[in-house]
């Protein structure tokens, strides 16, 4: 159970006494305790006249259609750090501060970062903070391109770490330690190891054996868990990084935890051996000086949910959904759920799934257009079902439905697809380091005469997000068919 109250440090600032009491008052009289909510609450009942950014005013100086469309309350509220003692993100100040410090308490991290560019930011600052050029990373290979950007901004060589394949689903499974540990036997010059947990279906790796290989050789282990946010909050889910002995991990609070699209949180542990104040500065460099409240609040408001009463029932409601649709659907003739086989672990709510005679975009369009029915994604062979905070059993009933229809008709796959693919298990064949690549002299040249060239360009499908081709890798006849969506590739010149 993590602490939802901590007294708040003395400000200098005088104006930010008022703000202190009425958020101790707030704190005594509910259950969580969210101070940039609370501040946020503040500042809407208590307009000023404002000459500052942002230009709209409150919503004055807005499309009327747009402002109808979301409300006038949150064109109310859209506004940046700095004003009506909300605090400010770089330094930490006010009420902010207190929200960034309350969230590392609960997850148990020596700093919390909020972040308003999304896991992004968080990537790309720990590979500018606390890595440098020509230095040795192992990533696994299924990691988001944002990884690899940072490896463009820093100039670190990464060294590809390819997780076990699941190919009767066509898609990435865990990070074997073994294969971790052999990396770095041969490669002793190595400074830090990368990995991404879970992965974007669900499929789990066993951080804590990572973790005790990492600190044997003495090399810090970053986590990208964007998918595990909720995982701090339940017994039932897999153990997050941060309890694992990772020095940093990343969550996307946005994409399970149920804070607002493009914030997310960046954790260094407490016993991290990474410099903070590194980190802090990359993050200064790279974030936006605007970040929006909005953004900044839905993170303290999923913070303090997800750690009250009423949040534990949304994370093991959504378990039991998942348990519940996951037992059902394999009762459909022909529908087939990617369950833990061969000592594979999973995270639950993340539900991959097949439907024989159809591939997973077909499946998709289906879904779509036959029966509205909106899913997370689609890749060669499946589609994954997430069960989130915000779903309810009824729906999951009508999916169920849907999924039983479909399984007695003949719907024929459609022929386009065939040779096409979506998800990139392709193994790189690396010439040079990607910002080596990256800064050199470049042309587009068609897709078709591209085998054989050097990548000049990041080629990731989002969603996942993970690499096709990185600059400085060889363009190979097997990745043609992920390049679908390409006429024209950009190569170095020769």
């Amino acid at each position: 159970m993590c602490i939802i109250f901590m007294p708040m440090k003395n400000y200098q600032d005088k104006n930010l006494i008022s703000f202190k009491q009425s958020a101790l008052t707030y704190a005594e009289n509910s259950e969580v305790y969210a101070p940039l909510v609370r501040a946020m609450e503040n500042y809407k009942n208590s307009p000023c006249t404002g000459f500052h950014i942002p230009g709209h005013n409150r919503g004055e100086g807005v499309l009327d259609d747009f402002a109808k469309l979301i409300g006038i309350d949150a064109l109310n509220l859209d506004t940046t750090d700095e004003f009506d003692n909300l605090g400010t993100l770089f330094p930490s100040t006010g009420a902010i501060d207190e929200a960034q410090r309350l969230a590392s308490e609960c997850f148990g991290s020596k700093r919390t970062f909020f972040l308003t560019g999304g896991s992004t930011i968080a990537n790309l600052a720990l590979a500018f903070g606390v890595t440098s050029p020509n230095q040795k990373i192992i990533i696994g290979r299924n990691c988001h391109r944002s990884v690899l950007s940072g490896m463009i901004i820093s100039g670190a060589n990464p060294n590809w770490l390819m997780p076990k394949k699941l190919n009767d689903w066509a898609i990435y499974g865990a990070i074997s330690p073994c294969d971790l540990r052999n990396e770095l036997e041969n490669n002793p010059d190595t400074s830090l190891v990368w990995v991404t947990n879970p992965t974007y279906e669900g499929v789990v790796s066993d951080i804590e054996a990572i973790s005790q290989v990492c600190h044997e050789f003495n090399v810090p282990l970053i986590v990208d868990e964007a998918h595990g946010s909720l995982w701090n909050f339940s017994d039932v889910l897999p153990k997050s990084a941060l309890k694992c002995g990772a020095d940093a991990v990343v969550h996307s609070l946005h994409k399970t935890g149920g804070s607002m699209t493009q914030s997310s949180m960046l954790h260094i542990s407490k016993n991290s051996r990474f410099d903070v104040h590194k980190i802090e500065h990359a993050l200064k460099l790279l974030h936006t000086t605007s970040p929006s409240l909005l953004l900044l609040t839905s993170l303290d408001a999923s913070r303090a949910f997800l750690s009250s009463k009423m949040g534990k029932c949304a994370i093991e409601n959504a378990i039991d959904n998942a348990l519940y649709f996951r037992e059902r659907a394999l009762k459909i003739d022909g529908v087939r759920v990617l369950n833990s086989v061969s000592n594979v672990a999973f995270d639950v709510t993340k539900i991959f799934l097949k439907v024989d005679g159809l591939s997973g975009k077909r499946l998709e369009s289906i879904l779509e257009l036959d029966f509205s029915i909106e899913v997370e994604s689609a890749s060669d062979e499946g589609i994954l079902v997430l069960s989130n905070i915000g779903n309810k059993k009824e729906e999951f009933d009508v999916l169920l439905n849907a999924l039983e229809t479909i399984s007695k008709r003949n719907y024929p796959d459609l022929a386009y697809l065939e040779g096409i693919k979506f998800m990139p298990l392709t193994a790189p064949n690396v010439v040079m380091t990607p910002r080596e690549a990256y800064f050199s002299k470049k042309e587009r040249i068609k897709k078709e005469d591209a085998i054989g060239r050097v990548c000049a360009e990041v080629i990731a499908l989002c969603p996942p997000g993970i690499s096709v081709l990185l600059p400085g890798e060889l363009i190979l006849e097997e990745h043609m068919p992920y390049l679908s969506d390409y006429s024209e590739i950009e190569v170095l010149v020769k």
